[in-house]
């Protein structure tokens, strides 16, 4: 048994040992858990792709005379953000448009830019256009602005996104004889592709299938800075069915996230046009898991072929919340290309990088030994991981077609 605690006083010795996800799996085939949990402190994961439900909010700094923004209307770069707060704090969602994008009215749209791209140009050190309408008080008098704002003047700029992170996710066909275009990319007919988006073997809460380690105050790498998991991310859903490693077969638990966009850089959070369907912000996260005992580096060293995913079909039973599942199958079969649905070969293609994830898990590994990044107790578990609480567990999945 070890402790965060113990954990970071090797870090702050320089005595830490720490191996990314993948490592961790040679090594537990190599040395056992028992010795691996000897050895390795920590394992660190990762994770890069489409995150629609993220946002950052502002304090731009009051005018002279002042203005209050809350109530009244606030664009940037013609994208509309939410100004429900007080007088100068406003929130740019990800996937916000401007007013005057066609969006699905010429089918499909291309959704050339919103608030992901925004988001992207401040971290960028661009200056980006605000303009503001109030309706004027006593002691908020003015009720025009237009400005440019720069991310290294504002008062606060805070990167908060309520569901990153996803625990599993589904692998996306389309059964239809018409291409359709969702958040899972474009989808072919007649079983013409899967897209599946998830890390896999890399993914943080794959790793840590139970929230063990992983909790709110969590610290992370969040965007290519520090960020904090701040809650469960919306849609959290521990209670779902699990194969007998307790790995989710289906989309789990999600984590809210939080940290600072001045320390972030561009190319871990990025702004993309999904082909008729809309903006999202890709965002880069990496998760560190203590090694505190046996069980946790059993758990971090699953590996894709021990991770099964849904293929569901995206032009009917998604959209209309009907049927079940097509198939089962692994992330290694989804990494080699292809699977097989229905008796049919389909080509897979992963809207998360596994490369960049990779990149990720090493860019934490390197802070950590380095010392540049201490571990955090989280303060509160996520829900699903309070003692006593019963995980669905099947040993024989009731879906309509596996692969070996």
């Amino acid at each position: 048994m070890k402790t965060i605690k113990e954990i970071n006083e090797k870090i702050k010795r320089g005595e830490v040992v720490v191996v990314t996800a993948e490592e961790v799996i040679e090594l537990v085939e190599k040395k056992g858990a028992k010795r691996a949990a000897q050895e390795v402190d920590v394992v660190t994961t990762g994770t890069f792709g489409p995150m629609c439900s993220s946002g950052a909010y502002f304090n731009i700094g009051h005018t002279r005379p002042r203005i209050k923004i809350g109530g009244g209307t606030c664009t940037l770069n013609d994208v509309p953000a939410y100004t429900g707060f007080a007088a100068v704090d406003i929130y740019l969602g990800a996937t916000a448009l401007p007013d005057d994008d066609p969006r699905n009215k010429v089918y499909p749209g291309e959704f050339k830019y919103g608030g992901a791209h925004v988001i992207q140009e401040l971290v960028n050190g661009n200056d980006v256009r605000l303009e503001a309408s109030a309706y004027g008080t006593d002691c908020y008098p003015r009720k025009k602005l237009e400005t440019l704002i720069n991310l290294k003047d504002l008062n606060e700029a805070v990167l908060f996104n309520i569901r990153n992170a996803y625990q599993n996710y589904n692998v996306a066909v389309n059964l239809s004889d018409k291409t359709i275009y969702t958040y899972m990319g474009m989808l072919k007919p007649g079983l013409g592709n899967a897209n599946y988006c998830s890390a896999g073997q890399l993914s943080p809460l794959l790793k840590d299938p139970f929230y063990r380690t992983i909790g709110i105050g969590t610290k992370i790498f969040l965007g290519g800075g520090i960020g904090y998991i701040a809650w469960q991310g919306t849609q959290h859903n521990p209670q779902v069915l699990r194969g007998d490693s307790g790995i989710p077969l289906v989309p789990g638990g999600t984590l809210a996230v939080i940290g600072d966009l001045k320390q972030m850089k561009p190319e871990w959070l990025v702004g993309t046009s999904m082909f008729g369907y809309g903006v999202t912000l890709i965002v880069g996260i990496g998760v560190p898991i203590p090694v505190l005992n046996e069980e946790t580096v059993q758990y971090a060293a699953a590996k894709d072929k021990d991770i099964y995913a849904p293929v569901v079909d995206y032009a009917q039973n998604y959209p209309h919340c009907s049927g079940s599942a097509l198939a089962e199958v692994n992330y290694a079969q989804l990494k080699s290309g292809k699977i097989n649905v229905q008796g049919k070969e389909v080509p897979t293609g992963n809207l998360s990088s596994y490369s960049k994830a990779r990149e990720i898990s090493e860019e934490l590994k390197s802070w950590i030994k380095k010392g540049d990044f201490v571990l955090t107790e989280p303060v509160a578990k996520l829900p699903g991981a309070e003692s006593g609480y019963t995980f669905k567990m099947l040993k024989e999945r009731p879906l309509i077609e596996k692969e070996a």
